[in-house]
């Protein structure tokens, strides 16, 4: 691993600005960045390992999270605006004929949501996807 650490080394600075800044290769920035995701792997011994800062490391890390979390809401299927984050839970009661729940949710900006035709499969993924958004107050990453 130390041999290609040096060649990506060599790879991740491609030039200076004038006033000394380093300009970076994008594939090899990626490629850091997704190293130091990796369980286990201290951010700060990767960037003293590649001769950067590892604030700047920290920085790119923050900027690639953010970019894939956003990627996560745009795939949404239903994209939503609503401006408060907390949705207004209202008991249902089903009777013991009735062979299918009704599940729906009213938006404060008018927008309703009615997922009663959904499966378990489906409403599991939905679940999974909503909690992981920003505004869930998750801690995931």
């Amino acid at each position: 691993m130390i041999e290609n650490d040096t060649e990506l080394s060599r790879r991740l600075v491609v030039g200076h600005r004038r006033d000394g800044r380093c300009c970076y290769d994008k594939a090899a920035k990626q490629e850091l960045i997704e190293a130091c995701l990796q369980p286990g792997i201290s951010i700060a011994g990767m960037a003293l390992r590649h001769g950067i800062n590892a604030n700047l490391l920290r920085t790119w890390i923050g900027k690639y999270k953010n970019r894939r979390a956003a990627m996560v809401v745009m795939q949404s299927p239903e994209p939503t605006t609503a401006t408060s984050a907390f949705v207004p839970v209202a008991e249902m009661k089903v009777s013991a004929k009735s062979s299918s729940v009704r599940i729906g949710a009213q938006l404060p900006n008018g927008v309703s949501l009615d997922l009663s035709e959904l499966g378990l499969d489906e409403m599991s993924s939905i679940l999974h996807m909503l909690s992981a958004l920003p505004c869930s107050g998750s801690t995931q990453d």
